[in-house]
């Protein structure tokens, strides 16, 4: 082995000895799971393992933890959609953060909510009519989308569709949101 390759394999072991409890813990504190923190950290050494030279640089420290903040945003964006599933009959499910049903009455916890509401209500807005009316009537109001066919006299594909466009809309206007809170 080369004088460079020993040199560049002491500065990864003295670098996962040095930043490893450290970078795991910032790294679960972002994410869902102690397994996607374990990937994700992986990932941060083996893009280490990959710079062709460690040793050059400037601030180790701030560069694993920027590549570790970038992973993370990666690991959201792949998840994104797990987030939101369909269900089998094809009708778009509306998931609500954990904080919206919690019964804390923190300041921090209603400002959270007080935000989701007001985001909420703008995206509401932003919607065309029919939209607005089938996820307001099945989703606040507890209407099912059969009713709500039945009560619009419209094919309940028709029903499925808007509240589907509905909930895509809410779901990319919300998505910041959900990327901080839903994995609390």
């Amino acid at each position: 082995m080369s004088l460079v390759m020993t040199q560049k394999k002491q500065n990864i072991i003295q670098a996962v000895s040095e930043y490893g409890q450290r970078l795991f813990g910032f790294i679960r504190g972002k994410v869902s799971t102690p397994e996607d923190a374990e990937d994700i950290l992986q990932e941060v050494w083996y893009q280490l393992s990959n710079r062709p030279e460690t040793g050059m640089v400037e601030s180790l420290s701030g560069w694993l933890y920027e590549v570790a903040r970038n992973k993370i945003t990666d690991n959201y964006r792949k998840k994104k959609t797990d987030a939101f599933p369909d269900t089998e009959n094809g009708e778009e499910e509306w998931v609500v953060p954990a904080f919206m049903t919690s019964d804390q009455t923190d300041p921090e916890t209603e400002q959270l909510k007080k935000l989701f509401y007001e985001t909420l209500f703008d995206a509401l807005q932003e919607l065309p009519e029919k939209q607005r009316s089938v996820f307001i009537l099945n989703e606040l109001e507890d209407m099912t989308l059969q009713e709500i066919a039945d009560k619009e006299q419209e094919n309940i594909k028709t029903i499925i569709s808007r509240k589907r466009y509905a909930v895509q809309h809410l779901r990319n206007r919300l998505a910041f949101l959900y990327d901080e809170f839903l994995n609390e």
